[in-house]
Order: C-alpha cells, then structure tokens, then sequence
C-alpha cells in the first residue's frame, strides 16, 4: 500500500462454518453506519453465497471456488485452501481494492475453514501484509455457543480458539454468537461466566459421559484442558445480533483492541474517545446478566463462577 495512503482500521471476522460470521458483518456495518462511521465490506470468501450485505470488494472476482473446483478436481475444502493461496500469492489485488475505497473502516468477512487458522499460512500471510500496510485490524472470532451445552466441544472449541489466537498473531477477541439460542441443545452444566471466563476446565473433564470412547481418550482430554488454561488467553464474550447493546459493547472492546478510538482519521472528541475507551469496562463487569434474563432458563439456584470449588459434578442436578 502506499506511503500516502491514511491507516485503516478494521475487524477480521473469523469462525467456524455456521457461527454467524456473515451475519455478524452485516448486522456490524449496520450498527456502525447509523453511528456516522463510513464502513466497507470485504468479502474474502468465495463461498460465500446470498450475502445479506452488499461488499465493497470480493474475492470471487479474482478467483472463483466453482470454477478452482472444477479445474482442478478438488472438493470445497480444498478449493477453498487453494483460494486463499492464491489471493497471497496475489495480494497486490487486494492492496489495490483497498486502497481505492479511500477512507473507511473495514469489516473482513473471510472463509469459515479451521484449517486456514491453524495449519495453513495463506490467511497469516495476507494478514501480515495488511498490518505491514498500515492496515490497523483485530481478529473477532466467533464461535456457535450451544458448544457450551457439550464438554467435549466445548474444550474443543477453546482449542480451536487459542491455536487461532497464536496463528493469526492479530489483538483477539473470542465470541460466543447466538446467545440466543444458547440451550437450544440443552441447559448449561454450570453458570455462563463459567463458560465465557473459561474458568477451571478440570470441572469439564468430571462432565464427560462416562462411556468407552470417552474414557479411552480420558487422557487427552487431560493433557488439552491443561494446554488452554496454561496459556490463559482464552475467553468468550457472549453475543447477539438482536441485541444492539451487545454489538455496541463489542464495537468498543474491538475498537480499543485496534487502536481505532486513539485514531486521527475520523472526527473523534475527548469525549467520544473517553467514551469507547472505557464504557467496555463496565459491560465485561457485568456481560452476563442480560443474556440470563432474555434467554436462559434461570429457575432454581444458579451456579456461581466463583463456587465452582464447592461442586460436587457427579451430583445428578448438574448433569443434562
């Protein structure tokens, strides 16, 4: 990118297939459009397919998935992984696409494949590229929260996470989308902030079913647990997109992860910047509570967090 051009700022949005990262986009350029901020939509998914948002730039118009597919008789998967090769092979496109939408903030919608984010360099490469640019991003992983009726998923997607945290190597910040619907496949074992502080995973291991193939594999289980919480650098803010207060809180925790709020390029008062900076502090304080009243089953005695020494796991209350 050039000398002259301004910095950018902007949002990497990540995920798994199904996490609602399209959705997110949409529902996050609308939000910050109506705040009076100028925002630009970058597709970098060729598979991405009746979009409820119109993007600024697209991949698909350097490489197509169907035509890669065809070509060279791969399955979507691989077709996909060959794409986004091809773009950091050829990333001076994307250089360019950027650089003609002049000022704006930019969300990044990009391909849900969890092998882009943990074994394959094509996303890191673009990425270091766009940050070497100027390019001013934080990386908003999503991930489908019903993985928290379900230990087993759950502790994999902590995994998944925190390998994605050390790949993309951008500020990160992890959500549990959907909240919505967050029992939709079951009541939580323990409190939300259990899940979202990622607070003790020992107690995930005592709530496993008991049956062969857990037991066999009792030991990775083990050694994966005590990998994350070793790392301390994995937890969850949980989100809606039909909460406009949950996206408000979640565009200034992103934009002080950035550096957007301490940006020159928009008009931004001490006031505003107070504002973003420090409003997040009370939200992460108190991220959960709305999320109980609106959509979760509270009846009963909750489970505190910060009783979690007290749980007796084998307890029959406690098993779903």
């Amino acid at each position: 990118m050039s000398k002259k051009a301004k910095t950018k700022f902007g949002q990497l949005v990540i995920g798994p297939p199904g996490s609602g990262k399209t959705t997110y986009v949409a529902a996050m350029a609308e939000l910050l459009t109506s705040l009076g901020r100028s925002v630009s939509i970058i597709n970098l998914d060729p598979a991405n397919e009746n979009v409820s948002y119109t993007a600024a730039v697209d991949v698909s118009s350097l490489v197509g998935l169907d035509e890669v597919m065809e070509t060279l008789h791969l399955g979507p998967n691989g077709g996909l992984v060959y794409c986004m090769e091809f773009l950091a092979k050829n990333y001076e496109w994307l250089e360019e696409q950027i650089e003609g939408l002049g000022d704006t903030y930019l969300l990044v919608d990009c391909p849900g494949q969890v092998e882009l984010y943990t074994a394959n360099n094509a996303v890191k490469e673009v990425v270091g590229k766009l940050v070497k640019a100027d390019v001013r991003l934080a990386a908003v992983h999503l991930v489908d929260s019903h993985y928290c009726s379900d230990p087993g998923k759950f502790i994999s997607v902590c995994l998944t996470s925190l390998t994605t945290m050390l790949q993309i190597e951008l500020p990160h910040i992890n959500l549990l989308s959907k909240v919505d619907m967050i029992e939709k496949y079951g009541k939580l074992q323990f409190n939300l902030d259990y899940y979202t502080d990622v607070l003790d995973l020992d107690y995930l291991l005592e709530a496993l079913p008991d049956d062969p193939f857990t037991k066999k594999y009792r030991l990775l289980n083990t050694a994966l647990t005590g990998l994350i919480t070793d790392y301390s650098l994995v937890n969850f803010v949980p989100i809606t997109v039909k909460s406009k207060e949950r996206m408000l809180a979640v565009s200034q925790l992103v934009d002080k992860a950035n550096g957007y709020v301490f940006g020159t390029g928009e008009e931004r008062n001490i006031r505003n910047m107070a504002g973003s900076a420090f409003e997040g502090g009370g939200f992460e304080d108190d991220k959960i509570g709305d999320i109980k009243e609106k959509y979760m089953d509270t009846d009963g005695e909750e489970l505190l967090g910060n009783d979690l020494d007290k749980l007796d796991v084998t307890d029959p209350q406690f098993q779903v």
